[in-house]
């Protein structure tokens, strides 16, 4: 009876780990994106996206966003957390600034709608990746080349100017993204299985920082494709 009691006592305590680092990461991604929102509203509800949009403001914003999340993704290792936590915020900020811009094109009624469009499909996928028994590392190559060749495509829209590309693309980047959040779950979860809550709390912040930003990414990206669907033009 002992010897069928403990395996059940292991899961059950792997099952808990996970459960809490998950509640940690989803925590700090919610954090990334209620900072990333209100830095876009104040932006341009100021006014201060006028002065960003179109000038070399824009894309040395841009360019640091970039930077920091490279910058954090190859050095989590011998970051202290709390340096991790500020870069992650930090890369919120940013990418609020540069997404003020949407509040000029789109109106704000759409954009709320989009948004609670892209945290149902979110959701829902989240979902699918923590309860799925299926594997999804096999996904990652796979995601990972939709990727690529979503920004090779995008680029070189911007010379073609096509109108259908543009639809190609953006219906791409939905599944893309839809996809990479349930993958990015499953992660984030056997993660949490495999120890990480016994690392100290060091390793976990690190952990959950890093899980926030893929996730916090996944949501972003989503939302910046459904919005060229669901958005409405100001006049």
């Amino acid at each position: 009876m002992y010897e069928n009691a403990q395996p059940m006592t292991v899961a059950r305590a792997r099952q808990e780990a996970s459960t809490v680092f998950l509640a940690k990461t989803f925590n700090w991604m919610a954090i990334g994106l209620g900072v990333t929102g209100l830095v876009a509203f104040f932006t341009a509800y100021t006014g201060l996206a006028y002065s960003i949009i179109g000038t070399p403001i824009f894309f040395i914003l841009v360019l640091g966003e970039l930077g920091l999340v490279f910058y954090l993704s190859a050095k989590i290792e011998k970051l202290q957390a709390t340096t991790a936590t500020s870069l992650f915020l930090g890369y919120s900020v940013l990418n609020g600034l540069t997404l003020s811009v949407i509040f000029l094109a789109y109106t704000s009624s759409s954009i709320a709608g989009t948004f609670f469009i892209t945290a149902g499909m979110f959701g829902a996928m989240a979902v699918y990746g923590l309860v799925t028994k299926r594997d999804l590392s096999g996904w990652g190559s796979f995601l990972f080349m939709g990727l690529i060749g979503i920004i090779i495509a995008s680029i070189v829209n911007i010379f073609l100017k096509s109108s259908g590309m543009y639809w190609v693309i953006s219906m791409i980047g939905v599944l893309v993204f839809t996809g990479l959040t349930a993958y990015d779950v499953q992660k984030i979860k056997k993660i949490g299985e495999d120890g990480i809550m016994a690392q100290g709390e060091e390793a976990i912040r690190k952990g959950s920082i890093m899980g926030a930003l893929a996730l916090y990414l996944d949501f972003i990206n989503l939302f910046l494709m459904m919005l060229r669907f669901f958005g409405g033009g100001r006049d």
